[in-house]
């Protein structure tokens, strides 16, 4: 998450208020054509594509284990915070998004990952 003091919040979008989303727990959302799932992770928030990169596996009704999401579809496992993967069968990260919240509110950049450098990030996810 980053300071929001200075930000834009007109290109953003506004997905749920945190309040939505108990500490450990996911929430699915949809926003336009996307559907993610928002993590609550240590009171920080965590915002990834729902769908598994391996099947069809919803990650906002998969086992969280720390910051480990494991699929409910194959059993494949991707760190939340980074969006690599964990655990087969699944082989592509996950996409991530930048988070801010303000207000109350979870908001994301669509299109700003979560990771925009391969100094923070894991290579396969810095390109994503």
């Amino acid at each position: 998450m980053t300071d929001t003091q200075h930000l834009d919040f007109t290109r953003f979008l506004e997905l749920c208020s945190t309040a939505e989303v108990a500490p450990g727990e996911a929430a699915k959302v949809k926003s336009g054509e996307r559907t993610l799932a928002v993590f609550n992770i240590d009171d920080q928030f965590y915002v990834t594509d729902d769908l598994c990169t391996h099947g069809p596996g919803s990650l906002s009704e998969g086992y969280i284990e720390g910051d480990v999401v494991e699929c409910d579809f194959h059993n494949g496992a991707f760190n939340i915070r980074t969006g690599e993967v964990v655990a087969p069968p699944c082989m592509i990260p996950l996409r991530t998004y930048l988070v801010h919240t303000a207000d109350g509110k979870v908001y994301i950049d669509p299109d700003q990952p979560a990771c925009p450098s391969a100094l923070t990030c894991p290579k396969a996810v810095a390109n994503g």
